[in-house]
This record gives structure tokens, sequence and C-alpha cells, in this order.
């Protein structure tokens, strides 16, 4: 656990220079740190990642020298893996090296609500975010961070007491954190991801239960009853475990689906609210978990109503780009797994009239959980990037594949092929670091170029 009285007086290491380890060494500059940042890549690849940097932080670049092992401790990027050289010889030093969330939060004084899973963290993220807003009113402030783009560090420190801090924490920010202690935590699913870093399903699903691992009585967690993942971490949960299930009601179930709204029980008593419109049965299981992660943090239903009824979705998950030719364009560029993509296709796939955009960094997973859905769904595939042959190969037969290679290829290639009413889905089921900076920078990229088609 990081404790800054601990290690007052003692130089501190951040390895990174991405969002993250700037914000944290930013940090610990402004709490009275002597930082040394480091980072494997060259000064001109920097230049924007560095731009915001404190002044009073020393930067090595180009690679790592012996001043690292001169830090009493480091705090490392969420996407650098435990076996990297550097880390694992300042372990071997006995250098504690600790996660950026975890740095973060040892100066804030928020009540921390940490949201995890496979799929649905970032809407549920942001939508717990505005319900929040709502709970607190004028006694707090509801501060969103994680995993959604915003460094923990950048906004977690500022959290006073009474403020609320909301938390998109992925498996690889788990994986690095030795405490973490949420008042109310969820995981909202468990699927296949990331595997090429952790190694194994078991070591992803380990780092998934430290969301949840230091909680007690007085805190609580949401499970999906309907994953089979959760209610077997649920059985080790030391906090109140609460369950919410789209297929089944009622029960021992902390909220459901019943016709056209969601039900959330409250002890004895239950009521009824309408859900985000939104398409696809998992933005009700969002909704359902971010609701009961908000009432047990003093949320009433009232503040239920309200922030389902405003709330818009995010940016880059099935969000509408825009329309050529009659041909619905779609973004959905937060899909990096195939889960992801397999959700989009369930939301979005009732006709056989999808045109669906496959590829980028391959992360290691099969792609052939897509298949019966492409079948159904899917009037052609169009591929791209690095992970474009192994796409194919998987899913041969499955519909007719153009290797299109890049994104702008595969919308044009779908506005020559497709009808009117058709659906352009771009939901590459892969990471985006092949040919785009994040799947941010992919997305905007996409809406960009649909915007240039119209």
């Amino acid at each position: 656990m990081f404790t800054p009285e601990k290690f007052k007086g003692k130089r501190a290491l951040v390895i990174g220079a991405g969002r993250s380890g700037v914000a944290c060494a930013n940090l610990l500059a402004g709490r009275g740190f002597d930082v040394l940042l480091t980072e494997k890549k060259k000064a001109g690849e920097l230049k924007k990642a560095l731009k915001d940097l404190s002044r009073r932080v020393k930067t090595e670049t180009g690679g790592h020298t012996a001043e690292a092992f001169g830090c009493g401790f480091a705090v490392k990027s969420p996407g650098l893996s435990h076996a990297n050289p550097l880390i694992a010889a300042l372990k071997k030093r006995k250098i504690p090296v600790f996660s950026e969330i975890e740095t973060a939060l040892a100066f804030s004084a928020g009540t921390l609500l940490a949201v995890t899973g496979t799929n649905g963290k970032t809407t549920t993220t942001m939508l717990l975010g505005e319900l929040m807003k709502r709970a607190l009113g004028r006694k707090g402030r509801a501060l969103v961070c994680g995993n959604v783009g915003i460094p923990a560090a950048a906004v977690a420190a500022k959290a006073r007491p009474g403020d609320a801090v909301i938390m998109e924490v992925s498996s690889y920010q788990l994986e690095d954190s030795a405490f973490l202690k949420p008042a109310a935590a969820c995981v909202l699913n468990i699927t296949p991801d990331h595997l090429d870093h952790h190694g194994s399903m078991a070591a992803y699903v380990k780092a998934k239960e430290k969301v949840f691992r230091f909680q007690d009585r007085g805190g609580s967690c949401v499970f999906n009853y309907e994953d089979a993942y959760c209610r077997r971490l649920a059985k080790g949960c030391p906090s109140k475990a609460l369950f919410f299930s789209s297929r089944r009601t009622g029960g021992k179930l902390a909220a459901w689906v019943s016709g056209d709204k969601l039900f959330f029980k409250t002890g004895k008593a239950a009521f009824s609210v309408r859900p985000p419109n939104l398409p696809g049965a998992h933005n009700l299981e969002n909704a359902m978990c971010a609701g009961l992660m908000a009432l047990s943090a003093g949320a009433a239903p009232v503040h239920l109503k309200e922030a389902f009824a405003a709330f818009k979705g995010v940016e880059h998950r099935i969000e509408p780009a825009g329309k050529a030719r009659g041909v619905n364009f779609i973004n959905d560029s937060k899909a990096t797994n195939v889960d992801s993509t397999l959700v989009a296709l369930r939301a979005l796939g009732a006709q056989k009239n999808v045109w669906l955009i496959l590829g980028g960094l391959d992360k290691g997973n099969p792609y052939a959980p897509l298949l019966p859905l492409i079948r159904k769904s899917a009037k052609g595939v169009l591929t791209i990037g690095a992970a474009a042959p192994k796409i194919e190969r998987e899913l041969a037969g499955a519909a007719p594949i153009i290797t299109a290679l890049t994104m702008e290829r595969a919308c044009r290639n779908i506005l020559q092929l497709a009808a009117p009413g058709d659906i352009a889905l771009f939901s590459p089921a892969c990471a985006s670091f092949d040919q785009f900076r994040d799947f941010e920078d992919r997305g905007r990229k996409f809406k960009a170029f649909v915007r240039k088609l119209k």
C-alpha cells in the first residue's frame, strides 16, 4: 500500500510518459517529491506527451539509466508487463512499485466508487457519474476518472471529504494495485480479454477480483447474476453482494428488467424506472449496475429517474456517426475485444443488413465466437490492420470477406456495395495501436472520414 508519509524525502520514479504517467509525475512533484520520469521512447516521439509535464520533473528518454535505481519507490504505467526488465530489476532490488491509481488515491479524501468488468465499463462509469452528481447536489462533487481516458492522478487527489471519485478500473490497473478499498464496486461481466498481457484467463479473473478483495461489510459490490465468473467471484466477496439480471426477476436480485422498465429493490420495497434510451440489452445491464452502485452510495429513486432520462451514452460505443448515401455509419471503436463486437451485433443486427469492419492489433483471442451473429446479420466483413489475416481465416465462410487494409478503404467499399438502410458497423474487436494512437483516436478519425463521405 502506498503511504506518502512513509516515502517522504525519497525520490519517486515514474515509468512511462503516457497520460497517466505524466499526471502521476505532476501529482508527486506538486506534493513535494523529487521525481524522475523515465521512458524508453526517444524525446522526438514525446513532444506532445510531455508538453503538460511540470518543470519540476526530471526526465530521461530513449531508455532507462542506472539513475532509476536510486529512487525510493516507483510508479508504473498500467500497460507495462511485470516482466518488463526495468520493473523486474526494481523488484529484485526490493524497490516498491505501485500503480498510478493507488498512488493517486493516497492523496484523495473522496469516497471511491470503482467500476470494472470486460465490457460496459465506460458507459457504466459515466452514467454513475451523472447519478452521483444528482445525488450529491451541493454537498459534494462527482469526479469521474480512470480508464475512461482521464488519469486518476489528475482528478482523484482533488477530491475533498464529501466528494465521490467514480473510477473505471481496468484489469491492468487492478493487477498493479496492492490495496484498493472502494465504498462501492462492481464486476459487470468477465469474458476473455487481454490474455496476451495477463497470460491466462485465471490471471485475468484474479486481477478483476482485486476490485473488492479489500472491502469489508460496510461496502458493497454489484455483480451480474447471468455471468458465471461473477457468481463465482461473489462467493468470496467480503462486502455486501448485490446482483442484477437481464433474464430473470425478483428473488434475491437487487435489480431486474420487466417489460420496458428496470426494477430496483431497496430493503423490502422495489421501485421501477425507465432505462436510458440506448440500444441493446447490455445497456440495461449497465444501467442496473450504475443504479445499484448509486443507491448504495446514497442516491434516491428520483436521481435514477432524472439521470436515466438525460443520459445519451458515451463517445465511441455504438455511437451514430452519420449517414452517407442512405447507409448508417456506427462508431464502435471502443470495441477492442470480440465480446464487445458481439454486444454491438446483438444490439444492431436484427436484420441481415450489417457491413462489419473488423481488425487492428490482435489481442490473442479467437474470432470464432462471432460466426453465428455474422451469419445472421452481416452482408459482408471488411478487414483492416495487422489482425486481418487471422480474422479472415477464422471467419471464412460466414459472410463475404473483403481485405480493405485501412478504415478509409473499408468505408469506401461499403458505399459501393451497400443498399440504403444498411448499417456500416465499425466495431474492430481489436486494439488500435497498429494504425492509431488509441481507440479514441481511431473513433474520431472514423467519424471525421464519415463526415467527408457525406
